[in-house]
């Protein structure tokens, strides 16, 4: 069946591929891909809203952890916290936005990547509380500088995602998450003596509770910031409950600005930059199968280009970052599980998101009400949310031909291996600690093994696979005329 043509408002036809030509008639205009299509203000900023509600939590984590290890004050430590919010927002509106080969241009939420705790840590125990954070900053901007360097070629990978690689890879992030939407429900915090009451399970239970329910029975709008006013009533439930802290609120500031070098002057430690390096091509890797994921979610596939222009955002942002006090930015995968849910394609809602990101760094005040969520009610959205991210992986597997034992083992082993850091998280205790921050990553070992066995059962001296099971290679518009590649 022949391919309609539609025309862009620069007079380029495209057909069903995403392919353009020239030989289109000037002045006919194509509807946009949900993806590029802006949306009315009050709807921008609540959906923008509900996606810096399910991101929160992980974007303070690591700053909240690493200033306590680090021995810094309250007031240092609201500081860095305010500084990671503020450069998550940029690098999301350069994410999303995008400018010039920069940015996936793609609903993508990014912020500071828990990857790097552990190593950060390490660097704190080796070079001790006083200089710790500067050699951090030092470190994340070379790795930074080298990773942006590499983004295209290590886009080139794309080639070795066929559909049986990435929904194994999408199906292992969204069981990857659960284990933090379950900690999430229990209080968040192993160390409180009521870690795990029936309280904070139950609260859990009802927020999870009024999101499917709101799904449900809702329509339009309401149905799609469901995850939004679940989180708002089950913080007003959690009131008479007593899990609810608004001393941050109190207490907080109402204008605050993220000071460059607040800490100090960059230091450059070989050591530390060898082990940021590390965690860089870590980071590279979960956020190329998060491009990959979110693509297929938003039925705009990622392709080479669009893989490096988001690698270049997220390494641009990690190089900014220690300017401002903050750490190594990466995309965050739960957030690809409200885009699943909600269908809320639009990348302008989350560029809307990554300015409220930088009003809240801006208002300490602004980011201290986003804070009083409780976690038990974050825990309930978040089960709704990552369950998503896996539920879209089993879509993309459906696609895959389970039916051949190859590709079934290639999923069995690839879920099995990244399944490992969450079913035994003490498995990799005897290895070195420079090992450990990559298998430690259930995404990357997961993800490597599927590619590997991919290659080993479906290509290497497999002519007649070859010949049969060519995988069509993401395109870009303007690339030219569409073709197939194999992964031998």
């Amino acid at each position: 069946m022949a391919k309609t043509p539609r025309f862009t408002a620069q007079g380029k036809s495209a057909d069903s591929s995403g392919e353009v030509s020239e030989q289109s008639p000037p002045g006919e205009t194509q509807e946009k891909h949900p993806v590029d299509q802006g949306m009315p203000p009050l709807k921008l900023f609540t959906t923008g809203l509900q996606h810096v509600a399910a991101m929160y939590a992980g974007v303070v984590a690591p700053p909240l952890v690493i200033g306590a290890a680090v021995g810094l004050s309250v007031t240092e430590l609201t500081f860095l916290t305010g500084a990671s919010l503020f450069m998550a927002g940029l690098a999301t509106l350069l994410q999303t936005l995008g400018v010039w080969k920069i940015g996936a241009r793609l609903p993508f939420v990014n912020g500071v990547t828990f990857a790097t705790v552990a190593p950060m840590l390490a660097i704190n125990k080796s070079e001790g509380p006083e200089n710790a954070l500067p050699v951090i900053f030092g470190a994340t901007m070379v790795a930074a500088a080298l990773g942006f360097i590499g983004a295209p070629f290590f886009s080139k990978l794309v080639r070795f995602f066929p559909p049986v690689v990435t929904g194994s890879v999408i199906t292992l992030i969204g069981i990857s998450l659960l284990p933090v939407a379950f900690n999430w429900a229990q209080g968040g915090n192993e160390k409180d003596p009521h870690y795990g009451d029936g309280k904070y399970i139950a609260m859990a239970g009802v927020t999870l509770l009024i999101v499917l329910l709101l799904r449900r029975f809702t329509t339009g709008f309401m149905k799609q910031i469901a995850v939004l006013i679940g989180l708002v009533v089950g913080t007003l439930i959690a009131i008479p409950v007593g899990i609810t802290d608004f001393t941050a609120v109190r207490e907080a500031d109402i204008i605050g600005f993220p000071t460059p070098f607040h800490f100090g002057a960059p230091q450059f430690a070989i050591a530390a930059i060898i082990s940021m390096c590390v965690v860089m091509l870590v980071s590279m890797t979960e956020s190329t199968a998060d491009m990959l994921a979110l693509g297929e979610i938003v039925d705009k596939p990622s392709g080479e280009k669009t893989i490096a222009a988001g690698l270049r955002a997220d390494t641009a942002g990690s190089f900014v970052s220690p300017f401002f006090n903050g750490f190594m930015c990466s995309a965050f995968a739960q957030n690809i599980g409200l885009v699943a849910m909600t269908r809320v394609r639009s990348r302008f809602v989350v560029a809307a998101g990554g300015g409220i990101l930088v009003l809240m760094g801006l208002c300490p005040l602004a980011a201290s009400l986003i804070a009083s969520v409780p976690q038990p009610v974050l825990g309930g959205a978040g089960v709704v949310l990552f369950g998503s991210v896996a539920a879209s992986g089993i879509q993309t597997l459906m696609k895959a031909g389970l039916d051949k034992d190859n590709n079934v083992l290639i999923v069995g082993v690839s879920l099995a291996v990244g399944v490992i850091p969450i079913a035994a998280p003490e498995f990799y205790h005897a290895f070195p600690e420079s090992a450990k921050i990559i298998l430690d990553s259930g995404i990357s070992t997961g993800c490597v093994t599927a590619v590997i066995l991919n290659l080993v059962f479906n290509h290497l001296g497999n002519k007649s696979h070859r010949e049969d099971e060519m995988v069509t290679h993401p395109m870009e518009p303007g690339e030219g005329i569409p073709h197939q590649r194999t992964l031998a």
